[in-house]
């Protein structure tokens, strides 16, 4: 009996390195069907879970007697450890690059104006290990959930409102959240919500209708009705509405853009759009591969047709149809690896929207997937993060 405990015992070693080679090779390896993909979201956000993971093969097969086990345990963990480090090879040489960015579209010195109490509160660095362990340390700040602001078609749409702990007038960050324009709501991404309110601002999470039952403009008309409710509720949740910003992930970034970009559009002092779609045209023939979530399906529910059989909904839906001078500063993140939302898009409109004299960062992750911030202490969101908010701290900055 013990003896085969004892060999039972000497496969841990393999069966470790094989989880590990398993789950590291999503860093590269693309899922083919939407049932895969949080593998490929995920597998680079904890990169170092999975390193220290294969590490642990590694080690462990040191103590094992030479034989097929002992070397398959290396092997795997060998490999597992090379692919779970690629994110972080390359996180330097990208943080750099975006830092490059931030400082030539908005000037070197861009975060001199900004109060000292608030440059304190930005993250030091963007990536902290520890905090990938133990996660990103969230303070204390007020939540009011499930505001009702509108009921179209007698449906009706919400809103969450995080704020400051202490009472006070705060920028304002209005908040999309993604989904495809199918799925959904103002209660994704918690946890980046209290955090931009742990650091002075307060953030409005909000919903809208949702395809295929209800097609655009369904969406623009409700993220438009969302707005005019802020604007007239500005005292109680405690806005500065000289100093509102918009922005989403996904479906959300798509339609922060839309808004923002509109003739007589509310003055928004600045869009951040993550991964979100652009011309929605080009975008259904121009499709990822593979493509785990058919693209086209999912626009062909939002828009109600294809480009052949309502070619005006397409654009007036794709923010692409409205670029002019005089936008505001607009900072796009986009993920390498991107087979939902192709990231040569968001590089395109950063060019676009510079060539017409806008302010425009294009930051792309080379090793990120498509929804990489749902991983909020991941490596991509942790070096997200850390731009995004001297961004919007440059873009409410008081007087600006």
């Amino acid at each position: 009996m013990l003896k085969l405990l004892q060999i039972g015992l000497g496969f841990i070693p393999l069966l470790i390195g094989i989880a590990g080679l398993f789950l590291s090779s999503w860093i590269v390896l693309t899922a083919p069907v939407l049932s895969l993909y949080p593998l490929s979201v995920g597998a680079a956000e904890v990169s170092p879970w999975l390193f220290g993971l294969n590490a642990i093969a590694v080690f462990s097969s040191f103590w094992l007697r030479s034989g097929w086990v002992k070397w398959g345990a290396l092997g795997c963990g060998c490999l597992g450890l090379l692919l779970s480090c690629l994110p972080l090879v390359q996180l330097p040489a990208t943080h750099q690059q975006a830092v490059t960015e931030m400082e030539r579209n908005l000037r070197k010195d861009y975060l001199s104006n900004i109060p000292k109490p608030l440059q304190t509160k930005l993250r030091a660095q963007s990536f902290v290990l520890t905090d990938a362990f133990k996660g990103i340390a969230l303070d204390s700040v007020r939540v009011t959930t499930d505001v009702q602001f509108a009921a179209p078609d007698g449906i009706p749409l919400s809103l969450d409102v995080y704020r400051p702990a202490q009472v006070g007038t705060y920028p304002g960050v209005v908040m999309i959240h993604g989904g495809a324009w199918r799925s959904g709501s103002p209660k994704d991404n918690a946890e980046f919500n209290r955090y931009l309110a742990a650091q002075g601002y307060t953030v409005i999470a909000i919903s809208y209708r949702l395809a295929p039952q209800h097609p655009f403009p369904a969406q623009l008309e409700d993220v438009q009705a969302a707005i005019a409710f802020i604007q007239q509720h500005a005292t109680q949740y405690e806005l500065d509405l000289n100093r509102m910003v918009i922005m989403g992930r996904s479906a959300g970034g798509h339609l922060a853009k839309l808004v923002a970009y509109q003739p007589n559009a509310y003055p928004f002092k600045a869009v951040v759009s993550y991964y979100g779609p652009i011309d929605l045209t080009k975008g259904y023939y121009d499709l990822p591969v593979p493509d785990p979530i058919n693209v086209r399906a999912v626009l062909e529910a939002f828009l109600a047709g294809t480009p052949d059989t309502v070619p005006a909904q397409y654009q007036q839906a794709s923010p692409a149809s409205f670029l002019r001078r005089n936008l505001p500063p607009t900072l796009l993140i986009y993920a390498g690896r991107d087979h939902i939302m192709k990231a040569t898009f968001g590089r395109q409109l950063a060019d676009q929207l510079r060539s017409l004299g806008n302010t425009a960062v294009y930051i792309e992750i080379p090793w990120a997937e498509h929804a990489f911030d749902a991983i909020f202490n991941g490596v991509s969101n942790q070096l997200a993060l850390y731009h995004t908010e001297r961004f919007l701290a440059w873009a409410t900055r008081e007087g600006q």
